[in-house]
């Protein structure tokens, strides 16, 4: 082809599938962006706030589409601002791809502006593959490597392109020593353990009278395989957070989320069962795994590194989840006592009625668990749903419930705030047609998700469906951190640092042409639910919300009960909303002087 190294990267990624870029522009990538231009829309640029936002967002497309996320920034603080979103990516695995401009080849090394050492910046967070071009040649292979890396190996890779470089014509590389001649296609291939090895797994599993199973992220194209193996073995099954749309709820011997933002019943799960099949998951708290020795274990993982990484497994199975579990089950036999999943069954019909209850309870102004409870039941078909880091993530890991069909995601791995509206600006441009909803802190949104609402409104009028939904959960409070205070620390709430200023959201979403509606009393929730999905136009619902309605773990330890007691004694500022709240949600036997 002719024309410059920068129209080549562009029809490169083409023809790689590339079709759309999330970034943000300056002239250290002005080449490439000349180039886009004029390849009129063959690859869709959408322009984020901030680099950070644009990372997450090729995140949140890799994670909702299952393609090559592609994300690009400037030299210097644009390159930097990316690495948050990517170290989003590399710890989800998902494939990501950042191209980033430099300097110019002749000023390198001369402590020149915006001049950063890049290669050693992107070593770790794309470390399966990052290079820095140098001639015209160069970029082909490195572009070829980086897709098939980060597609084949499900990582962030890194291309460090110098802006002079980008505008000098492009040259196929020569027919000589020295030369590299790449080429472009990968297909995915079909990675199964050996048959052994697969009856090793059915003979731990077809011995286990109390089987559980843990699902997570690499399991979400496997629920079909999933359901037929519980059903087979009479298991139940908990859900890891990224694993949460494996399964749909309605189920009665699905347990819900595991972990500290996780449900009672999935706890009972892992501390009665005998046999612990986990899958395409890397659930990072041990402790609320079966005891040591207590299971046995089966795990299936396309990585072997995370093999018997959280629990002891005596079967592990590098694979596909679908796959694997494709040819599992022909070997596992059905089990006719159904007592363990009855017990199952109980456990989680109990909860739900208790989840229920504790939405219901009154708060002062409104329980942030009414919010997700309100909505569950009215959320469209194939919906989205993407959820922060934060307190609002426990009322998205215990209160939402999936359907067949549904979407759902949040920062796994790295928990970083910030990710949930940019997330939820991916999954509408990659499913323009399906309703999108983010839930959402008043910490995210102050820090980084209200200047993307601006995105929204740049973008929406393009979308099939105007369904985009932004719920903002304003309780004035870094409010999982304080509750992480007093229940892990013994502390009572640092005001300093905790609380935050009272912002009108709803008023900044009108002022630039979205929808905005505040809601402050517990019996207008659910309305406002339906207006926000009948409007034609994207939505903030900001929800005030009551700071001391507390996050409860699934099973409260002695250490934690006394630290929490610590806490009131010391004297909190919010201490009586506290007491009385908590006494609400059935903790009222930790606190002093009840019985």
């Amino acid at each position: 082809m002719t024309g410059t190294v920068g129209d080549f990267l562009v029809e490169r990624l083409y023809q790689w599938g590339v079709r759309r870029i999330f970034g943000y522009p300056g002239d250290g990538i002005n080449g490439v962006f000349g180039a886009l231009s004029r390849a009129k829309g063959k690859i869709e640029f959408i322009q984020a706030r901030h680099e950070e936002m644009a990372a997450f967002m090729a995140s949140a497309h890799a994670k909702f589409t299952g393609e090559l996320g592609v994300c690009m920034a400037t030299s210097g603080p644009g390159a930097s601002h990316l690495l948050t979103g990517l170290y989003d990516a590399r710890m989800d695995h998902q494939p990501v791809l950042a191209i980033v401009g430099q300097q110019a080849r002749a000023a390198l090394g001369g402590h020149y502006q915006q001049e950063l050492d890049l290669l050693s910046m992107f070593k770790d967070v794309a470390g399966a593959f990052v290079q820095q071009a140098s001639t015209p040649e160069q970029v082909r292979h490195l572009l070829d490597r980086a897709v098939r890396t980060a597609v084949g190996e499900r990582r962030v890779t890194a291309i460090i392109l110098p802006n002079d470089l980008q505008d000098l014509p492009y040259n196929e590389p020569p027919r000589a020593h020295g030369t590299v001649h790449s080429g472009i296609g990968y297909s995915k291939p079909r990675v199964l353990p050996f048959d052994e090895d697969l009856q090793r797994a059915a003979d731990v599993l077809n011995a286990g009278q109390k089987v559980a199973v843990l699902v997570g992220a690499g399991a979400l194209q496997a629920t079909e395989q999933v359901i037929a193996i519980a059903e087979i073995l009479g298991a139940g099954v908990a859900k890891a957070l990224l694993g949460k749309a494996v399964l749909p709820d309605d189920l009665p011997w699905v347990t819900g989320s595991i972990g500290l933002l996780g449900t009672e019943p999935s706890y009972q799960l892992m501390t009665e069962c005998d046999t612990l099949l986990m899958i395409g998951s890397g659930f990072p708290y041990s402790e609320f795994l079966p005891k040591e020795g207590q299971a046995r274990g089966v795990q299936i993982d396309l990585q072997p590194d995370m093999l018997s990484l959280r629990y002891p497994m005596e079967v592990n199975l590098v694979g596909d989840a679908s796959e694997t579990l494709r040819t599992l089950l022909p070997l596992l036999e059905h089990k006719t006592d159904r007592r363990w999943r009855d017990k199952v069954e109980t456990w989680r019909a109990q909860w739900d009625k208790t989840v229920a209850k504790r939405a219901l309870v009154k708060a002062d102004p409104i329980n942030p668990q009414r919010v997700v409870h309100e909505l569950s039941p009215r959320l469209p078909d194939h919906a989205i749903i993407t959820s922060d880091s934060g307190s609002c993530a426990n009322w998205f890991a215990r209160d939402l419930q999936i359907r067949q069909g549904m979407q759902c995601s949040l920062s796994g791995g790295l928990a970083c705030m910030g990710a949930a509206v940019p997330y939820a600006i991916a999954a509408k441009f990659a499913h323009p047609q399906r309703a999108v909803v983010a839930l959402v802190g008043d910490g995210a949104m102050q820090m980084n998700n209200l200047a993307e609402l601006i995105t929204v409104a740049k973008y929406w009028q393009q979308w099939d469906n105007p369904q985009w939904i932004c719920a903002v959960f304003n309780n004035e409070d870094l409010n999982q951190v304080t509750w992480e205070q007093r229940v892990m620390e013994g502390d009572p709430k640092f005001e300093a640092s905790q609380s935050i200023p009272d912002v009108p959201y709803h008023l900044f979403a009108i002022s630039i042409g979205l929808q905005g509606i505040y809601v402050d009393r517990e019996e207008d929730v659910a309305a406002a639910w339906e207006r926000a999905l009948a409007a034609d136009r994207p939505v903030l619902i900001e929800f005030k919300t009551d700071p001391n309605v507390p996050p409860l773990p699934p099973h409260i330890k002695l250490e934690q009960a006394k630290k929490f007691a610590t806490t009131l004694l010391k004297g909190d500022p919010d201490q009586a909303g506290i007491i009385v709240q908590t006494a609400k949600q059935v903790l009222s036997s930790v606190l002093p002087g009840k019985k």
